[in-house]
Formats: structure tokens, sequence, C-alpha cells
């Protein structure tokens, strides 16, 4: 039976030790993913398969940005330091360590022809870098803040880069000069995406409005209507179609002249780190704290493509003209040297000629300290040794299936059976097990196997089998252990250090509430250490808690809370009843606002145990009457 569905969830897996701080996938294939996190190693994924392929280590600081190039065969990772280190995957080596940056590395793109790259960081500048040279070509400054994104136009010539202070800058490389500056956003602009042939320009900020741009006039051409959430994540059809926009719960497809929302797939992907497109299918990729989840959107089966994208390879060369009658990037000029001279960009020295795919020498001091510990030797062999050796080849790559129990039907739609029918189908184990869904020996860098269930009976399992079934899911464990573990030292030196309130606001937006609740056992037992300040801290996140499923998280929050309206209940009350006053007192408006937020926050806290009180354990139970006999004294 086809399947109908449009997208679907392809994997959700622990990717580092601590949490993830970024991801990117890549973009000519789809199918590898590459991760940076606060354990400041860079790993290698085949997308569709929880195993590392390859881990790089050498940074010193959390990796903050990582990108493929164009070709899969360099990766580039910024850290918190301002540190960029570029490695060759085929040689499982690090090429160059580029230093100059005063902040974090935000931002990162290769250029489509030649060895350079562009870095945008958090202390407002774009540097270009010169990967033969280990040097920086040229600083872009202009910026007033962040800069979150940058991209490289088509044909090499120009740079974009958007920035928190709510603007888009495009730079001219080969002049070393400002172009013009985009200004109509009222948020930070978190992307940006050039069409793959049209002069035109895509935006998304966190005002949550897409932009089209026209970079002829240099003009806003159409914008989306405002969304639920900030835009993320974009990317053109590899023909132009139509550009893609990957909402906080959604895929949202769009065209611009005029603009209109042509289709709206919803996917639970929470915020879209990248997107990919490649054998009619769009690759998402998601992380939250150490984990990272991957998805699938067929395009076959969304507007405004629909069926007709039927190409085994969406990412043929854009077409060149334009319906709309916009001049187009030229992008067919093939990649040599002198091509690569004439649009080489501004600096002080040119370097010696090269042909276009000559790789910069390793550099025996960037490598001292950078290793790569290769974890899967058959995966890293097929895609990055294979591709090294075909890079003007394209291994035909298979689209990904949809799981196998999405071609059954739904059961709850299925009428309940009769007596007789339920003996017959009484052994349905053993006929699922011998079911195989109908799929392609190959999925390029997945195996069907990965998805399929094992086909042993538990009879046949031997011992070290049945050891990691118990196993199952304890490295899971251990991870988020280590990472509460290390919350907790945070908190504790900067509580040791006498800096107690950000102890407390660090706790706080850790957003781990084993670790809320851990803190509030010390601080439950120290009533002289509370404040109106920290109570107006506190009640929002003991609010949350109240509601947990954990008994032991919801009474660290009602002590607390209890401690709150006995120390603190009549200044609430108080500062609430007293009469504005004639004059300008700020230290006593600040007062009225913290009382009237924390008052605020109690009574949700009442509504929440009137609706709960007769479903809780009676220990809870005389806690809570506890709680409203207090209560009264906000009346």
């Amino acid at each position: 039976m086809a399947t109908t569905k449009k997208a679907w969830k392809l994997q959700d897996f622990v990717a580092h030790a601590s949490d993830v701080k970024c991801l990117g996938l890549g973009h000519k294939s789809g199918r590898v993913m590459v991760t940076g996190g606060d354990d400041r190693k860079v790993n290698l994924w085949s997308v569709g398969k929880p195993h590392c392929i390859m881990s790089l280590t050498g940074h010193t600081t959390s990796i903050e940005c990582v990108r493929f190039g164009h070709d899969e065969e360099l990766v580039v990772a910024g850290s918190l330091s301002g540190a960029l280190k570029v490695w060759d995957l085929e040689q499982a080596k690090i090429l160059r360590t580029l230093t100059g940056h005063k902040a974090g590395i935000k931002s990162l793109d290769f250029h489509p022809y030649g060895n350079y790259v562009a870095s945008g960081s958090m202390d407002c500048n774009v540097k270009l870098w010169d990967i033969r040279r280990k040097g920086c070509i040229y600083t872009y400054k202009g910026h007033t803040n962040c800069v979150n994104c940058l991209r490289f136009t088509p044909d090499g010539q120009w740079i974009a880069s958007a920035s928190e202070d709510n603007t888009i800058k495009i730079w001219d490389l080969t002049a070393g000069k400002l172009l013009t500056e985009l200004k109509l956003h009222r948020g930070p602009v978190n992307t940006v995406e050039y069409h793959p042939s049209d002069l035109l320009l895509a935006s998304g900020s966190s005002d949550k409005t897409v932009k089209f741009w026209d970079l002829e006039t240099f003009q806003c051409i159409s914008s989306s209507d405002t969304d639920k959430h900030p835009v993320r994540s974009l990317i053109f059809h590899p023909e132009g179609t139509c550009l893609y926009s990957g909402c906080e719960d959604s895929l949202k497809v769009y065209g611009w002249e005029p603009f209109v929302c042509h289709d709206v797939v919803p996917v639970s992907w929470s915020e879209v780190a990248d997107l990919a497109i490649t054998s009619s299918q769009l690759i998402a990729a998601s992380f939250t704290k150490t984990n990272v989840s991957t998805f699938v959107v067929d395009l076959n089966k969304v507007a405004p493509t629909g069926a007709v994208s039927k190409s085994d390879d969406l990412r043929t060369p854009p077409r060149l003209t334009s319906s709309s009658g916009r001049r187009s990037f030229i992008t067919d000029r093939p990649p040599t040297s002198s091509s690569r001279e004439t649009n080489e960009p501004k600096r002080s020295d040119t370097p010696p000629d090269s042909k276009d795919k000559e790789r910069p020498d390793v550099n025996d001091e960037d490598g001292a300290s950078s290793q790569a510990d290769i974890q899967d030797q058959d995966d890293y062999r097929r895609i990055f040794k294979e591709n090294a050796r075909n890079p003007n080849g394209r291994q035909r790559v298979e689209p990904f299936q949809p799981p196998p129990d999405d071609d059954m039907p739904d059961p709850v739609k299925v009428t309940a059976p009769s007596a007789s029918v339920k003996k017959e189908i009484s052994p349905r184990i053993k006929p699922v097990q011998q079911q195989k869904p109908s799929v392609r020996e190959s999925f390029g860098c997945v195996q069907p196997a990965d998805f399929l269930p094992k086909q042993k009976a538990a009879s046949d399992l031997n011992e070290n089998e049945i050891l990691d079934m118990l196993n199952k899911g304890h490295n899971t464990m251990m991870t988020v252990l280590i990472q509460r573990s290390r919350n907790l030292q945070v908190v504790r030196a900067m509580w040791t250090s006498g800096n107690t309130k950000t102890a407390i606001d660090s706790a706080l937006s850790m957003k781990d509430p084993a670790v809320m609740v851990d803190l509030l056992s010390i601080i439950n037992t120290r009533a002289t250490l509370w404040s109106l300040d920290l109570c107006n801290l506190l009640l929002p996140q003991l609010k949350e808690l109240m509601s947990s499923k954990y008994e032991s998280h919801v009474m660290a929050a009602a002590n607390a809370v209890k401690l709150v309206l006995k120390n603190f209940g009549h200044v609430i009350k108080g500062n609430m009843e007293e009469p504005p006053s004639s004059f300008v007192d700020i230290s006593r408006e600040e007062r009225h606002k913290k009382c009237l937020a924390c008052y605020t926050c109690l009574s949700s806290i009442k509504s929440l145990i009137q609706a709960s009180h007769t479903t809780v354990t009676p220990k809870m139970s005389a806690v809570y009457r506890e709680i409203m006999l207090l209560m009264v004294v906000l009346d």
C-alpha cells in the first residue's frame, strides 16, 4: 500500500556528551551531517544512522558553528574563543587553524569556487580567509551586533551578512566595499539565502517574517505575513521555483511575485538548524540539549512542485532565466584558475596560480593538537574516500523510505474483532516478524536493516545479547547524569564564591528541573537567603515545578511556596494595597512591580492546587492544605 505521508521523523539520537551547540547538513548529497558540542568535539554522521563516523578534536572551547564545503570534502568549525579549524575529511587531517576574531564564531560559509571561507562573529565583524595562505584577506566592518548568517552568491562575487542589529549588508568581494544595506526587518535577521540563479535574496528574521529582495534595485519586492515563531532556516528549491521555510511546527512553501504561501506541512521538529534538498526530498535537522533529530519531507507531495519533481537528482544546474525577467547569476562557468583570479577577493597580495581542486598543505603545527578519531571505517571509506575519488561524478542517492509501519492501516479505525477472529490472530507476533516491507536495496548511506525488526526470537538470544538489552538506554542516561553533574558543579562554584543570585540565575538558565530541585533543597532550609527579589525570580519556576509529574519536584516547590507565603505574604499584600504616591519614588515603583508579579504567580499556583487537590497523594494533599491556609493572607 502506497503511503500518503508527507513528512516523518527519520531518527533521534544522542550526538554529544554535553549540549549540542550547532549542526550542518551536507547540501551536495543531503546524506552527511556535522555537529558541534559543548564537549569541544566536531562529530561527523551519516544521516539516518545513529553512530558517529568520525570525531574531530582540537578546539579548546565549545563549538559554536560548523559547515561543510560545497563538495563535502572539507568541514570548518568555529569556536567560542573565535578560532576556526578547517579539516580535510578524505585525509582525516586538519588543514588550517585560523585566529583573529575577538569573540565567538556565529556563522560560516565556503566560497563556491576558491579555497576561501568567510566567518561572522559576535565581535560584529566579518572576515574572509584564504585557507591556502592561512591568513585573513579582508575584514568587513559595519555591523553593530552579532553576525548570524553569511552567504556567498552563486558566482562568488558578493557576500551577504545577516545580523542581530536587524540589518543585512551585501559586500562586493572584488572591490572590498559595502554595496548596500537592507533595513526593513524589525528584529534580528537569522538567515539569508540566494536564489540559485536569479538576482534575488530571501531573508528570515526574529520579527517572524520572510522578505524577498531584488538584487538589481536592492528593494524588498514582497514579504510574508507575520508567523507565530521566528524564522531560522530557509532554502530555495534547486530549480528556483519556490522557497521552503522551516518554522517551529511546520514547513511553509512560499512564492514571491506576487507573494503566496503554496503549502504548509505540519512537522513537529522544533527549531530547525539546517535544511538540505536531494532526491525530491527535503532533509531537516534540529537539536535539543544532547540530542539531534532528523526529518524527511517528500517534496513530491508538497505544492507547488507536487508530482512534477520526479528527477533523480534535484541538485542539477539551475536555469539561468527567470519568468519575471530578472537578471541571473552566471553560474555555469568552469572553475578554472583564470576565472578564479578574475573574481578573486581584494587583498594585498595575490596567491600563486593553482588548480581549482588543489588543497593547501597540512600545517604540522596545526595538526599537533588536533586529531581525527575514525569510529566507523566502513562508512568513512564509502562516504569520504569514494567522494574524493569521484569529484566530478555523482552517485545515485536513493530517497529515504517512510517507516515500515506507515504502510499499515491505522489500528484505531479497525472494527473490534469477534471472539473467533481473536482466536485466529492471537499468535500475531510471528506473522509481523516474517512480514518484510517493500524497500529498495539501498538508501544511499542508510541500510534498510537499520530500520527493520530483528529476526531473532527471545530463546535464540545469547548471554551477551541479553545483557545488551538490559543495558539499553544506559548511555543515554549516563549522558543526562553527566550533564546534570556538570550543571551542579557550575552552580556550586558560583554559590561558594558568594554569588548567590548569580548561581540561581545560572540554574534557571539551564532549564533543568532536577538541578532546580537540588538547589531548592538547600535554599528551603535557609530562610535568611530569601528576599523579595529572590521570590520574584523563583516563583515562575515554582509554578512550573508544581505541575510536574514527579512528587519530589512538587514537594520541593510546595515547600518553597510555603516559605514565601510565611515570610513575604504580608509584604506582597501590603505593597499591593498601598495608594499611588504623589511624587516619583523609583524604588517604591520597582517594589510594587515585583509584588504584583509575585501575586500573579501565587494566584496561578492557588488555581493549580484547587484544580488538582483531589488527584494527589495523601502526603501532597496535606501540603496543599497548608498552602491554601497560608494563601488567606493574600485575600
